[in-house]
């Protein structure tokens, strides 16, 4: 094996370990002690030092090679998973994470104070794994071992039984860095050792001995209530490394007398056997590919789209049957491999959302706040690149929850609140956009407060009749704050600008609705994709424009008063945009103009074309720097003839024709709308 080449794989899945010890422990919070977790997070923190000595990545290796002996005593029963052990287990994994960085750059000892950092975590977890008495050592300890099967199991066995277990290691267990004996003792804490017996048939000469080579193996008579799978998950860890046969009770009871021989690869079990096989299998279902590599696909389709849509046009343009059907059939299945594509870069967000587990726990004690935090709509999907983008101002949003919003515990209780707060995570899908809500049941936004602020900063004139939106929206506007005090999380005025300017670097939008004693929601809309979309080409005199399918409602026949900016649509008012005037268009009026009536987040308007050409996919190309402030265009797109089309900025839109409606018409209020 390249372990070059390897090393990249090694870096994503050590990733993912430490993703899955952080979830764990954050479920093991509050003294929370469920077994299958602790084994899940032993398991990661085994997989991770086993992988780093592949790598020969030493310092990793005796780090976490601590952490895993403290999570053995936790599995042994012998160390409580207490609030602090949680804590302490948690920042042992934060300096694994970053350990691994530096140790894969090869930069791991050239800071002395991040060296400090470790060592003082492996001596509280030696220190707390030290302060705990060896129950295994102590008699008085065994009676309750002993009762602890009847309970664990749940399968309703009210006595033990005896199996037989016949246990041989491979010779490189211990380079792997597991203790068989560990997991001689693990078996203790759901059931008896009846006897041990050794085996060593297998010991070279001394002068042949290797210190790090296995040569034992074991002959163990065991008494549990626990049923065979429970005893083979016991060996869970170590299967890869050695052979285990089970001796059910009733075979024992039947030849008592026999000591069982050295398993030959014949009877090693059919059952192992069929397991690893299946393991393969499942392995075979699931690769990994390099997120690179993937891009570089979705954007070699957005080349072909857009090849594929000239080669269409001049079919066309030749009046050749035959080929346009050729054409036809090539679009349709590039428009297969376009979902196929973009389905691959499509992850839950639930993944982002758990992370935020840790921000809600670790800044509310830092705050001295009790707040959990609720999540809906893990399920829900969106492109990975918008995930990447999103999770700083996600973080942002939450952190300003609970610090602004959640007040403290008397002041929520003079309230008549529960002392404890809520922040609240919800995804779901709406009209081809991701909307992603973040809620609190804290004090609110102060109104007045923050627009004394607005008018003091000289951000709006005095007497103007604002709306709760527009004003809320203040508190996004750079160095804006109205916080008493400064804190380490809060109240420069930085973070919720910077959420503003991602958010719309995505060409998304957001929405701050607030109530003063009950709560703030901030309601953020996203792109499920940044790559290609379905689009609505139309055609304004000699321009064409391009508008996402999934934020039409209908076309309509274009009816309105002279002067108006607004027309009748089935009884509601509909105001709309004449994009000729709006871009001054070259080109004659056509005779007979449309209305496309566009929806965002509940509002709609309408856009009035000249022609109404069609749906094509659209690949989405960002704008240039001499672009960068276009207030109403989100990107652009290649056409087939080679020509340029502006991607129109529809949230933008609607809010500049509600505003036209009510009569706003400075600029200003214009510039607002936008935002």
């Amino acid at each position: 094996m390249n372990l070059d080449e390897a090393l990249p794989t090694f870096i994503a899945e050590s990733a993912e370990l430490l993703r899955d010890m952080e979830a764990g422990l954050l479920q093991c919070s509050g003294g929370s002690g469920d077994p299958e977790i602790i084994n899940m997070i032993f398991r990661s923190a085994h997989t991770i030092k086993g992988s780093s000595g592949l790598f020969g990545l030493d310092d990793v290796v005796a780090f976490v090679h601590v952490v895993e002996s403290a999570l053995d005593q936790v599995r042994l029963g012998k160390l409580a998973m207490s609030e602090q052990i949680v804590t302490l287990l948690l920042e042992c994994k934060d300096h694994t994470e970053k350990l691994i960085a530096k140790a894969t750059t090869g930069d791991a000892s050239a800071d002395p104070a991040f060296k400090q950092r470790g060592e003082t975590l492996i001596a509280a977890l030696k220190q707390a794994s030290s302060a705990v008495p060896q129950a295994a050592d102590d008699p008085a300890e065994k009676p309750r071992a002993k009762q602890q099967p009847v309970t664990a199991t749940g399968t309703g066995a009210d006595r033990a039984a005896e199996w037989g277990i016949s246990l041989r290691f491979g010779p490189d267990v211990l380079k792997a860095g597991m203790d068989p004996l560990g997991f001689i003792r693990y078996l203790t804490t759901f059931g008896e050792l009846v006897s041990v017996k050794v085996i060593d048939d297998a010991l070279p000469d001394p002068q042949q001995m290797q210190p790090e080579t296995c040569y034992l193996g074991f002959e163990i008579e065991f008494r549990t209530a626990a049923d065979r799978e429970r005893i083979e998950a016991a060996f869970e860890f170590v299967r890869e490394d050695c052979t285990v046969t089970l001796t059910p009770p009733q075979r024992r009871a039947e030849d008592r007398a026999e000591v069982p021989e050295r398993p030959t690869s014949e009877d090693a079990g059919s059952k192992g056997t069929a397991k690893v096989s299946a393991e393969s299998l499942a392995a075979a279902q699931t690769v990994r590919v390099d997120a690179q590599k993937l891009d570089t696909l979705i954007t070699r389709i957005g080349e072909l789209i857009i090849a594929s849509a000239g080669a269409t046009l001049l079919a066309r343009q030749a009046d050749n049957s035959a080929l346009e059907e050729s054409t036809t059939t090539i679009s349709e299945l590039v428009e297969q491999v376009r979902e196929g594509a973009l389905q691959l870069r499509m992850v839950k967000i639930g993944a982002t959302f758990s992370r935020f587990q840790r921000v809600v726990r670790d800044v509310s004690r830092e705050l001295g706040k009790d707040i959990r935090l609720v999540v809906h709509g893990e399920d829900t999907e969106l492109d990975k690149t918008v995930v990447e983008q999103i999770t700083d101002p996600l973080t942002h949003l939450v952190r300003n929850a609970i610090d602004h919003g959640i007040e403290p515990a008397d002041v929520r209780a003079a309230r008549g609140k529960p002392a404890g707060g809520t922040v609240t995570l919800n995804a779901f899908h709406d009209s081809g956009s991701i909307v992603i809500e973040i809620s609190d049941d804290g004090g609110g936004l102060k109104r007045d407060k923050i627009l004394a602020k607005a008018i003091e900063r000289g951000l709006v004139e005095e007497g103007r009749a604002l709306t709760d939106s527009e004003i809320f929206n203040f508190v996004f506007e750079p160095g804006f704050s109205t916080a008493a005090k400064v804190t380490n999380l809060s109240g420069r005025g930085v973070g919720l600008d910077v959420v503003k300017r991602n958010i719309t670097a995505l060409r998304g939008s957001f929405a701050v609705d607030s109530a003063e004693g009950k709560g703030t929601t901030i309601t953020v809309r996203l792109p499920l994709t940044l790559a290609i979309i379905n689009g609505f080409q139309i055609g304004v005199g000699k321009s064409i424009f391009v508008l996402p399918l999934d934020a039409i409602e209908e076309c309509i026949e274009f009816t309105a008063q002279d002067g108006h900016d607004f027309t009748n649509l089935r009884g509601e008012v509909l105001p709309f945009v004449r994009l000729r005037e709006l871009f001054g268009a070259a080109g004659s009026q056509a005779r007979r103009e449309s209305i496309v009536v566009v929806k965002h987040a509940n509002q709609r308007a309408g856009f009035v074309v000249d022609a109404l050409l069609g749906e094509f996919q659209t690949v989405i190309k960002p704008l240039g720097k001499m672009f960068k402030n276009a207030d109403y265009a989100s990107g652009s797109s290649i056409l087939g003839s080679g020509e340029v089309a502006l991607i129109l900025d529809v949230p933008t839109l609607i809010k500049y024709a509600i505003a036209r409606k009510d009569g706003v018409e400075s600029s200003v209020q214009l510039a607002r709308a936008s935002g």
